[in-house]
């Protein structure tokens, strides 16, 4: 009996240091990730490590009346409750057993998964809000999401050919999924708008210590279904990356690029007329035999630099994103079998300054923008969805390491622009009616870490 409970624990053991993904910029996850790294349970099996965090906090918006209490467009669910709310964003777990450095043909795995209120957002980000604002019934702190889950491989090719096969995190934007590894509290304006996750095929390849590159196949964004371009699939993601860093190893740049032969979309999601669609452009909803008929372009670039002036206490980056998709039917109900366009942009500016061992400040500042509303909202208002869309925010976090393995951060965050809060353009209305702002945010979070 005792072996057996033995064995049984040693295969849950098993796990990885907690990093982000590839194409994750390190230096914005440092504190959380060197905690991480130190703290992880190992079993008999050498190499198989277990690590993971348990995160908690609450959040509470100024929203008002005037936008029915809640702030909807610019923010996922777990940000965006009425009034106030505690949270269970996330009990994140990754096991993993990786690769060594050494150029030989090898393998390993690692498998992430994500329980809590951010899992339930982050495995169906095209979800329709019911209601008539998103509210604190909408949470779900039992939601179990499959974050990551691949097979490594290395081929002895060069300095060393790794390919990831299996579902893998977006190699597109500054953030990333797991809160405590971002600058803030709350997901940005341009991260709401990327690609979460791909399931298919992605391989890097370092030419020297200054340049790397990926390139990847995958089902459409945020999809498990099938690659094929016609009827209602998700059509299929191709994928490309190129890293620079500097010689002093304290700058990064990076450029990533995705095409797809279908319009951004969710598993399991099945958003109507109406239907907010943060991450995913609605039209290959609406009409689900024009899936496959449409393209996506998405190019992102990134990068961070921490000046060796300021003793690595200060870090400042950047994120952009330009994307455009066309050819897709119906995302205006009025109008479901006329072939539309939209076109999309933004940046974001960041920068943290580390005061001492145990407190660090952290601000972030965005614009989102695109020529129409199609990218964020399905509504069947045809004046104002040809409107321009204008978005802002700015946030500043501080950060406080008081206790071993643990960071308690609290934020303060202000959004504004056209139709950023409100119900109505959410559930199909008019943006006209949704108020500009500002939408006014406060709330913390406390994240242990093993």
């Amino acid at each position: 009996m005792i072996k057996n409970i033995t064995a049984i624990l040693g295969v849950l053991a098993a796990v990885a240091s907690l990093s982000l993904a590839d194409s994750a910029p390190e230096a914005s996850a440092q504190d959380t990730k060197k905690m991480v790294q130190n703290n992880f349970v190992e079993t008999a099996q050498k190499g198989i490590k277990l690590s993971g965090y348990v995160d908690a906090g609450y959040s509470y918006n100024f929203a008002g009346s005037s936008a029915n209490g809640s702030v909807v467009n610019s923010r996922v669910q777990s940000d965006s409750a009425q009034k106030g709310d505690f949270n269970l964003y996330a009990v994140k777990l990754a096991l993993e057993k990786a690769m060594t450095s050494e150029n030989k043909a090898q393998a390993g795995f690692r498998v992430d998964v994500m329980i809590g209120e951010d899992a339930k957002y982050l495995a169906n980000p095209a979800q329709t809000y019911s209601g008539t604002s998103n509210n604190n019934a909408q949470q779900d702190s039992n939601y179990l999401f499959l974050e990551q889950a691949y097979v490594q491989l290395r081929a002895p090719v060069g300095n060393g050919w790794d390919f990831k096969v299996g579902k893998f995190a977006s190699i597109l934007g500054y953030e990333v999924m797991e809160r405590p590894a971002n600058m803030n509290i709350t997901y940005g304006l341009l991260y709401n708008q990327f690609p979460f996750w791909y399931t298919g095929v992605l391989s890097s390849y370092k030419f020297d210590d200054y340049l790397d590159g990926k390139l990847g196949v995958a089902n459409g964004a945020n999809s498990d279904n099938n690659t094929t371009t016609s009827g209602g699939s998700d059509g299929v993601a191709l994928l490309a990356a190129l890293n620079v860093t500097a010689p002093g190893g304290n700058a990064n740049w990076s450029n990533n690029f995705e095409y797809s032969t279908a319009s951004e979309n969710s598993t399991g999601a099945t958003p109507a007329t109406g239907a907010t669609n943060q991450n995913a452009l609605p039209s290959n909803v609406a009409s689900t035999s024009s899936a496959g008929g449409a393209w996506t372009v998405i190019y992102n670039s990134w990068g961070n630099w921490s000046p060796k002036f300021a003793n690595d206490k200060l870090l400042l980056a950047f994120d952009s994103v330009l994307g455009n998709t066309a050819g897709a039917n119906g995302f205006n109900s009025a109008t479901p079998n006329t072939a539309n366009n939209t076109t999309w942009w933004g940046a974001s500016a960041y920068a943290k300054y580390q005061f001492n061992d145990w407190f660090s400040l952290m601000s972030r500042g965005e614009y989102f923008g695109g020529d129409n509303f199609a990218k964020i909202n399905n509504t069947v208002d045809t004046n104002n969805q040809k409107a321009g869309l204008s978005w802002w925010e700015y946030t500043i976090t501080a950060g406080f390491n008081v206790i071993d393995n643990v960071l308690i951060r609290a934020e303060y965050r202000l959004d504004w622009g056209n139709g950023i809060a409100g119900s109505n353009a959410a559930l199909g209305g008019s943006i006209s009616s949704d108020s500009s702002g500002p939408a006014h945010y406060a709330g913390a979070e406390v994240v242990y870490s093993f």
